[in-house]
């Protein structure tokens, strides 16, 4: 297998971009991407994005977008996961490179979600779960994590201030990240204030829907070399993928994330890794209990002690390990498709030392963890600075 790098980011601003398509969005990121790493030409695109369809109108992205960009005949492939769809997206081209069938792959998540009323989001995004045992009966999202986070909360003593303090932390490091659609300081009476969505979920406990597009150029290393930049080289070092049940009421344990927890043992065990060796993580904080639970899936605590974590402000920018320095989900926002791949352009931006006033000091060891719906399916990769 051969080693794969990151050689070129791209991103745009996220929120409601009403002046701007599904297409203008991605060429947007994808341009960035390909500039960013001195390339004009790639093997292959991926394209993660959740719903086109339902949200835009508009399936067959890989010829469409391939076209957008000038090219038209590079195999391209769009790639479905729900929420983790951008996480797949780089997976699916990690496995391109380091299997040796591409050399060079563009990898861009996509999604235009405000061109739809709130009701048909929310349809939308209820594809994600299990139709027949949780959409039929009316349950979605927020209910859905607001049964993960009451079973943690009676199981642990999670309390509504902790799951607060998750937004308020994430929106103090959204404030430092320019491409955030929310530049908004909150307190956690903030939080306990805003409407209540679904017990214990409060409105400010819940990421927004957005409209956004990222991109990398990931390439093998000996390719990385040849372009001569001056960053530190950054490789993947590990993938890991997994599922769980859809359904909640299938699980054995509703207080962890079991496709998660595979996930990031797969990543570690192929990257020769383990939690205490990280610097920086972005996880998928699509709600404020989605944090705490991942980073226990993921082994940076122990079960029960993700939300003192934050209480203690290991998880903060400064503090012992740093979870999304981005803002996360709750404050960059969360155009489902592309989530994935901004997480992974945030983590290979933090080992270059590009991060500005979110930069981690000294960060060589980053994980990025996405995962879709309830945690039915979750990608995991491990990126560090070459020695």
């Amino acid at each position: 297998m051969r080693d794969v790098a990151v050689v070129g980011i791209g991103m745009i601003d996220f929120g409601e971009l009403w002046e701007k398509s599904l297409r203008t969005m991605w060429a947007e990121a994808a341009l960035a991407a390909l500039t960013d790493a001195g390339v004009d030409s790639v093997d292959m695109v991926t394209i993660g994005c959740m719903s086109p369809g339902l949200f835009a109108g508009q399936e067959h992205l890989a010829s469409l977008l391939a076209d957008e960009l000038g090219m038209a005949g590079v195999p391209a492939a769009r790639v479905e996961s729900a929420c983790a769809s951008g996480g797949l997206a780089l997976r699916m081209a990690f496995a391109e490179v380091a299997g040796g069938l591409s050399d060079t792959v563009l990898v861009t998540g996509v999604e235009k979600m405000t061109d739809v009323d709130g009701a048909d989001a929310t349809f939308a995004l209820g594809t994600a779960a299990d139709q027949e045992w949780e959409g039929f009966h009316g349950i979605t999202f927020p209910g859905l994590y607001a049964m993960l986070a009451q079973v943690h909360m009676q199981r642990h003593g999670t309390t509504s201030e902790q799951l607060a303090a998750v937004a308020v932390k994430n929106h103090a490091n959204g404030l430092l990240n320019p491409h955030a659609q929310y530049h908004l300081k909150v307190s956690v009476e903030d939080v306990l204030a805003s409407t209540m969505v679904a017990d214990p979920l409060h409105l400010l406990d819940c990421s927004p829907v957005t409209d956004g597009a990222a991109a990398l150029v990931i390439t093998t290393v000996e390719q990385a070399r040849e372009l001569g930049s001056e960053r530190p080289m950054v490789k993947i070092t590990g993938s890991g993928l997994a599922t769980d049940t859809m359904a909640l009421a299938n699980r054995n344990d509703l207080s962890q994330l079991d496709g998660v927890r595979l996930a990031a043992e797969r990543a570690y065990a192929m990257a020769g890794r383990k939690p205490e060796e990280l610097h920086v993580v972005e996880v998928h904080d699509c709600f404020t209990i989605a944090e705490i639970m991942t980073t226990e899936a993921i082994g940076l605590f122990d079960p029960g002690f993700g939300a003192s974590a934050v209480d203690k402000g290991l998880t903060s920018l400064h503090g012992k390990i740093p979870v999304n320095p981005s803002g996360g989900l709750k404050s960059k926002g969360h155009p489902v498709g592309a989530t994935g791949v901004a997480q992974v352009a945030e983590i290979a931006t933090q080992l270059w030392g590009e991060a500005g006033q979110r930069q981690v000091e000294g960060a060589t060891i980053g994980l990025a963890q996405n995962m879709g719906g309830s945690g039915g399916s979750s990608t995991v990769h491990i990126l560090e600075v070459a020695s």
